[in-house]
């Protein structure tokens, strides 16, 4: 913040908790509505990534907050051995900020992009979000210079994931908008940002769609979408799993909302979700492409999640449950749509 690299202070943020069942978390944030970067002109979830629009190359060094890269170790043994991810524990090398090389945008052409996207990356940077929603809102970016497009990969599902379980916060979260889901940057990254409060998706009850894959659709919540819960085993599965469900999605160019939560197991009964393992929710929604934004929020990652910023005082004073849901709720499939592409979904899982 010193250092000038954010758009704005975001202080001590206004919070309203909205009566009602789901209780919404509102808060205020009028410099975000008003000084985060213009959105880039999206056409279709499939978009290229396209060097001459800004991208994580043209970012300054000092917006750099460390390299994380993945080590696996022998898994510790015995009562007093750690939370461990799938056969073995991780260990996450983070070196310092400035390390990483960013390669001059003037040198990135059409024609390296194309070729190193090819590549898989072998590390991720984490970035500060310099038009941050909450405390701690950083980016997660796999190489930059590989000049991947905003369209999911397995890896970077699991390393979400793995992220939430390796917080010792509870109150960590990690979210994805796609193109054409409020995505303003056509880069691959993740969000993930810290939210002190508790979220109605915690422990929202579900109906199973394909038990043996963990896959089910929230069934008690105004924004219907499909949930995947893991409590840290087999992770390398379960994010192929999502991928299959993320890839058809954008195969029918159909724009997606993630957000990963620690949560309860579907089924059982509420416990402490610091307890519990990971939600990983994905909202098939409206594409947003050329869609005049919203007076008070924009539908995406977090709002379907039931946080809301708000962009204007009078809307974070005035805004009600039903309110909240009757703009969420434009941005949704149609019920009928929606059936089918569960449908469908479930026949990919099974195949």
């Amino acid at each position: 913040m010193k250092l000038g690299l954010f758009r704005y202070n975001l202080g001590n943020i206004k919070t309203r908790i909205l009566p009602g069942v789901f209780e919404f978390v509102a808060q205020l944030n009028i410099e975000r509505g008003l000084e985060r970067r213009k959105p880039q002109d999206i056409q279709s979830v499939q978009q290229s990534f396209d060097p001459h629009q800004f991208n994580f190359n043209k970012i300054k060094p000092e917006e750099i907050l460390f390299q994380i890269r993945k080590q696996f170790v022998p898994r510790k043994r015995g009562l007093n051995a750690e939370f461990q991810i799938q056969d073995s524990a991780l260990d996450i090398t983070c070196q310092p900020a400035g390390v990483p090389s960013l390669q001059s945008s003037s040198n990135i052409t059409d024609q390296n992009c194309v070729a190193r996207n090819k590549d898989k990356p072998n590390s991720i940077l984490a970035v500060i979000n310099v038009s941050p929603l909450e405390f701690g809102h950083v980016l997660f970016i796999p190489e930059p210079t590989l000049c991947l497009p905003q369209i999911l990969t397995a890896d970077l599902i699991q390393f979400g994931i793995e992220s939430i379980f390796l917080s010792a916060n509870p109150c960590f979260r990690v979210g994805f908008n796609s193109l054409g889901g409020f995505a303003s940057v056509n880069h691959l990254h993740l969000h993930g940002f810290y939210l002190n409060y508790k979220l109605f998706i915690e422990t929202a009850c579900t109906e199973a769609l394909c038990p043996g894959k963990s896959f089910h659709a929230l069934s008690d919540f105004p924004a219907p979408g499909f949930l995947f819960y893991t409590d840290g085993k087999d992770l390398q599965e379960l994010a192929h799993n999502i991928h299959k469900v993320t890839n058809y999605l954008v195969a029918q160019n159909i724009a997606h909302n993630l957000f990963l939560t620690r949560g309860s197991e579907p089924g059982h009964p509420v416990y402490p979700v610091s307890e519990g393992g990971t939600r990983i929710i994905i909202w098939p929604r409206k594409s947003g492409f050329g869609a005049k934004e919203e007076t008070a929020f924009n539908v995406a990652l977090c709002e379907l999640a039931g946080h809301l910023p708000i962009k204007n005082q009078e809307d974070f004073n005035n805004i009600t449950e039903a309110s909240a849901v009757t703009i969420i709720q434009k941005y949704l499939l149609p019920k009928e749509e929606f059936l089918q592409l569960a449908s469908e979904l479930v026949n990919i899982l099974t195949a």
